[in-house]
């Protein structure tokens, strides 16, 4: 067993749900973080962000609810079938976490148009970079391009016996394609193809708009008390 320090972060306005007040234990930055723990970490809740390691912690609440699909019991309902056939044309690359300005300014075009409120249109590259990659994790930048054109970025850690999916942004102006959920449904047909257990999908949140379409992928996994159930 390995005791790992958490520093709690102080109260911050909630990203999730409007009105309240956030907060988080991070693994200490002095602690030395590796592939092969977060893998164990992440299946007690935890997430990253950049380099840091987090779990949420706040007193009141406990609406962030880790979420997760077993890949080999994942079966798409008739909505994402659809999506999977409009896409059918879609090309993938997959890449290293490098910084690339197409990326950069797809991101800043979709913080613009989905979430402004946020300020996260105004982020510099260097937040964007330490925001989306990681000095010690396995992480993927996978591009998804239609019509020789760069139409979304899925940003994907490999894991001991899972996927994480990070962070997807994508053209505003292919809403109709569903680039966000044919990235799962790729990253589900990866997990599959390596012999890979789980796809995690970060927090579900309870009458949270943007994490409602986790709850369309079935059967979903969520994790209390330390049970996954």
């Amino acid at each position: 067993m390995t005791s790992i320090p958490l520093i709690k972060s102080q109260p911050h306005p909630c990203s999730y749900l409007a009105g309240h007040t956030a907060q988080a234990s991070f693994v200490s930055p002095a602690f030395p973080m590796t592939a092969l723990l977060y893998s164990q970490l992440i299946g007690y809740g935890f997430r990253r962000s950049g380099d840091d390691v987090y779990k949420p912690s706040c007193p009141a609440c406990t609406l962030c609810i880790p979420s997760r699909l077993l890949a080999k019991d994942f079966k798409p309902n008739r909505s994402q079938k659809r999506c999977q056939k409009t896409n059918h044309n879609t090309e993938v690359i997959i890449k290293p976490p490098l910084y690339e300005q197409a990326h950069y300014d797809l991101y800043l075009r979709y913080q613009l148009s989905r979430h402004h409120e946020d300020g996260m249109a105004d982020c510099t590259p260097e937040d964007y970079i330490g925001f989306l990659s990681s000095t010690w994790c396995n992480t993927h930048f996978v591009e998804f391009s239609i019509a020789n054109k760069l139409a979304a970025v899925a940003v994907v850690d490999q894991l001991d016996n899972a996927l994480s999916a990070v962070y997807t942004f994508y053209d505003p102006d292919l809403a109709d394609h569903s680039l966000g959920t044919y990235a799962v449904l790729w990253q589900v047909q990866q997990a599959l193809q390596q012999q890979r257990e789980f796809v995690y999908l970060g927090f579900w949140v309870d009458n949270s708009q943007k994490m409602a379409y986790k709850s369309h992928f079935q059967p979903l996994q969520l994790l209390s008390n330390g049970q996954w159930f």
